[in-house]
């Protein structure tokens, strides 16, 4: 990865279904479309929701399931197949990132060497998790879906408390809904929060398509989180508002456009169009015929191309001087 380049994390979370084969397949789709880190999502079913929590609506859509603990029970992979995802994304040329959901899938995180420590918009107000997360010093994405302002506040207050910088921190603007309305997105909110609180932001997306997180490195996120799936048809309550990986890589490479084309803000003659300057300027030319010493008016002047004589910016300089020779109909006046 390139510096300053935009943090692409293909989103794998529970696109795996349980299954150890299927997240390692994920692993090369995403080390394939460009992806700088493919992320999952570590956690013990049991220290996560209790054995009486309802399925979201998208989730009891998606998974046919009414237990928020059997669908996450039959989603979770051991602490061992995630050391072994790690080693295999190695392999693959492409980072490790999971989100720990309780405090012992996030000390088995730090214990992999992980370069950042997702937290997602549903912890943004567990106390005694972000306490944990900001102890461990590895620097946090922290997603804010769900959150007014104040939310993000507090949270972040937790990790500076910490002892972080804000250069340490990077918020990600999201909607938690599977998948967004586009009219709900809020894309500007992205820099509400960099000039609130002075951190990098990005963008976590569950728009379908890929146009909004391909808008938003426009408009300066320096993270892009997009969940992705082998194939949006597959049961789990994730894999509709996932790209597939034909479309994820499109994803990739419309981002290191834009990174591309964003340039240095400084205003002056592109590499490219220097060449073209000649054919598409103008230069001060004759009119008709004009003597040596007959004076320059806008009855002989006029204005043409190719923009490789005296430019018109300079016309009422010209205007008024005497020829210094002969000049034929079309020529470039020169003085």
């Amino acid at each position: 990865m390139k510096q300053n380049q935009t943090i692409i994390i293909a989103e794998a979370g529970v696109n795996h279904n349980g299954s150890f084969e299927l997240a390692c397949r994920l692993v090369d789709e995403a080390a394939k479309a460009g992806a700088d880190y493919v992320k999952f999502q570590t956690f013990k079913t049991e220290n996560l929701v209790t054995h009486s929590v309802s399925a979201a609506d998208y989730q009891k859509k998606n998974c046919n399931a009414d237990s928020q603990f059997s669908m996450l029970k039959r989603l979770e992979l051991s602490f061992r197949q995630f050391g072994m995802l790690a080693d295999y994304c190695r392999t693959k040329g492409i980072g490790f990132l999971s989100t720990p959901f309780d405090k012992e899938s996030t000390d088995f995180l730090v214990s992999l060497g992980v370069d950042y420590m997702k937290v997602p918009s549903g912890e943004l107000t567990n106390l005694p998790y972000l306490r944990h997360i900001a102890r461990t010093g590895v620097p946090p994405i922290i997603s804010t879906g769900m959150s007014t302002l104040a939310d993000v506040e507090g949270a972040l207050n937790v990790f500076l408390d910490a002892g972080l910088s804000r250069s340490a921190i990077t918020l990600l603007h999201c909607t938690t809904q599977y998948p967004t309305p586009f009219s709900d997105v809020n894309l500007m909110a992205m820099d509400t929060l960099r000039k609130a609180f002075g951190v990098s932001v990005g963008y976590s997306d569950h728009t379908e398509g890929i146009e909004v997180p391909v808008a938003a490195v426009a408009l300066g996120a320096k993270v892009i989180e997009k969940h992705f799936t082998l194939d949006r048809n597959m049961e789990g309550p994730d894999h509709k508002a996932s790209l597939e990986p034909r479309q994820l890589a499109a994803m990739v490479a419309a981002i290191r456009n834009i990174e591309a084309s964003l340039g240095t803000g400084i205003k002056t003659v592109a590499p490219s169009e220097k060449e073209n300057i000649q054919a598409a300027r103008k230069s001060i030319v004759a009119s008709r015929e004009i003597k040596e010493g007959e004076a320059f008016s806008e009855e002989n002047l006029a204005v043409k191309r190719p923009g490789t004589g005296i430019s018109p910016m300079l016309w009422d300089e010209v205007i008024g001087r005497i020829s210094p020779a002969d000049f034929k109909q079309d020529d470039l006046i020169t003085i």
